[in-house]
């Protein structure tokens, strides 16, 4: 397990700590799924990934008060995969929203969109037994609250729900997939990735120039997702983002006020402990 440590003051009278994980991938398939997604397993499997979900839970348990991860829990939808995951998410000491790869059927072999995303849902059974589209929890006077924005977008809902969260009054941490929009993120990732995308949540027209035309019309932000990007960035309750999906670490701060952190895929044995003070 490769472990950061990162330090957030957000005002509380007792530290909270979260360990934070994302982009575990697990990718199982038996008899029970056909020979592609078989095919899958055999390619993109290791012992290695579930390994490192136990290192993960085991230390959480020790550590922290929470592990929180966002998503891509699995790489696609099989019968083992499903099941795995719905034992890991018993968990209560697991907090957990959905990436895009929670509803994979085959890994990018389709336009994914909300449609998609249902058949996946109720392929699984209705899900992995937790909440996956929106998920909240109070603990140690932080509201955490998980958004799916697997697709890279938001829903006018999102910013209704996000409006009746901040009536409680507690300082809010968000948790989902893909991160938002910030200029150093965006730097960072077509340092790493020249001539790619960035798969982050919010670009403008600008930072969509160099995507093709498949990913911009993809992660074009809809006037839906730009309200509630306004409405997080500017609400002085919302003081972390955690999100994944880029399978690399980076910390950087979208408001004087907000800190957004990105951790690197719990894949490769990465996880972070933030310690909310």
């Amino acid at each position: 397990m490769t472990l950061e440590k990162t330090t957030v003051k957000i005002g509380l009278d007792r530290p909270l700590k979260l360990m934070h994980v994302t982009d575990t991938h697990i990718a199982l398939a038996d008899e029970r799924d056909d020979e592609k997604k078989r095919a899958l397993a055999n390619r993109l499997g290791n012992s290695n990934k579930e390994k490192y979900l136990e290192e993960h839970i085991a230390y959480a348990h020790e550590n922290c008060d929470l592990l929180v991860h966002t998503g891509d829990l699995i790489d696609f939808v099989s019968r083992p995969n499903v099941e795995k995951a719905r034992e890991v998410l018993k968990d209560d000491k697991i907090f957990f929203i959905a990436g895009n790869h929670e509803y994979s059927q085959y890994v990018g072999e389709a336009w994914e969109d909300n449609t998609y995303r249902m058949n996946s849902y109720m392929q699984m059974g209705y899900g992995l037994g937790v909440p996956m589209f929106w998920n909240t929890r109070t603990v140690g006077g932080v509201n955490l609250i998980g958004i799916d924005n697997a697709y890279y977008q938001f829903e006018d809902w999102h910013l209704w729900r996000l409006k009746r969260e901040a009536e409680k009054g507690l300082p809010m941490v968000l948790a989902f997939h893909c991160p938002l929009f910030e200029e150093s993120l965006y730097t960072e990732h077509m340092r790493r990735m020249p001539g790619s995308c960035t798969y982050l949540t919010g670009c403008d027209e600008k930072h969509l120039l160099p995507y093709d035309e498949f990913r911009a019309v993809q992660q074009r932000p809809t006037d839906a997702t730009l309200r509630v990007i306004d409405y997080i960035r500017n609400e002085p309750l919302i003081r972390l983002i955690l999100a994944g999906h880029l399978h690399f670490p980076f910390v950087s701060n979208l408001t004087d006020s907000l800190v957004q952190i990105v951790t690197g895929g719990a894949y490769e044995g990465y996880a972070r402990e933030v310690t909310l003070i």
